[in-house]
């Protein structure tokens, strides 16, 4: 299995003031590809911040970062979007879709970033729209959709350019139970399709559809464990067993 993501002693500090915030405070972890994983904390624990640099949305004050092969930890702002478009496919908790255009023309604008020819887009774009259940709502605008069917387009979105990674902050955030669980089995078909999934989240019950456990606490990795792991520790019946 090849190592997508490879983080050494990531540090990452802001100037608030006179004051100094420690947000990462030396986070090394290998993420392979294929792997479905669940970035888990609560409100401070800089799970947000490293979801921050996993995406390429910010750079790391101190550390490396080698994504597929590339040192992007010292990237300038101009090939960090390079990397970004080209490396990762994002999905929000506020679906952050264009609302004057359709779920095709949505879908597509990675494609138009990357130069790719408006026959070619579409192609993809609909392939894409056709993974997530949505070949009859292509014409459709934003406020013509559901929630459910609004992340849906995202997702589409996400995939389109065939990214390394799907990085997906809160994604269910926004939506009822049932379509949460509706979203959830899409992305176990997209990561069943060999996609690499980084879901950040602090429900529970959305957790447990990645297979492994990434928990961070004032900076730092608290625990990393499979989910197969998680599950035998909070079974009564393995509590007490005495080998």
């Amino acid at each position: 299995m090849n190592k997508l993501i490879a983080t050494k002693n990531l540090r990452k500090i802001y100037q608030m003031g006179t004051e100094e915030v420690r947000a990462l405070n030396g986070i090394s972890i290998d993420i392979f590809e294929n792997e479905f994983i669940a970035l888990m904390g609560a409100s401070g624990s800089g799970k947000s911040t490293l979801m921050n640099v996993l995406g390429c949305l910010d750079t790391p004050t101190s550390g490396s970062y080698i994504l597929n092969g590339q040192d992007v930890s010292q990237m300038n702002d101009d090939e960090l979007s390079s990397i970004r478009n080209k490396e990762i496919g994002f999905v929000f908790q506020t679906f952050n879709l264009l609302p004057r255009m359709s779920s095709l023309d949505n879908v597509a604008l990675p494609l138009v970033y990357a130069g790719i020819s408006q026959s070619t887009r579409r192609e993809k774009a609909l392939n894409a729209l056709d993974k997530v259940g949505l070949a009859d709502r292509v014409h459709h605008k934003p406020n013509e959709l559901s929630g459910g069917q609004r992340q849906r387009v995202a997702i589409a979105r996400a995939i389109v350019n065939k990214p390394s990674i799907i990085l997906a902050d809160e994604p269910t955030g926004n939506l009822d139970t049932k379509t949460s669980i509706e979203i959830m089995q899409i992305f176990e078909e997209i990561h069943a399709l060999g996609n690499t999934i980084i879901l950040v989240t602090h429900e529970p019950d959305i957790a447990v559809h990645a297979h492994r456990h990434i928990k961070l606490r004032d900076g730092i990795v608290e625990s990393d464990k499979t989910n197969s792991q998680i599950i035998k520790a909070s079974d009564p019946s393995h509590r007490y067993h005495i080998e």
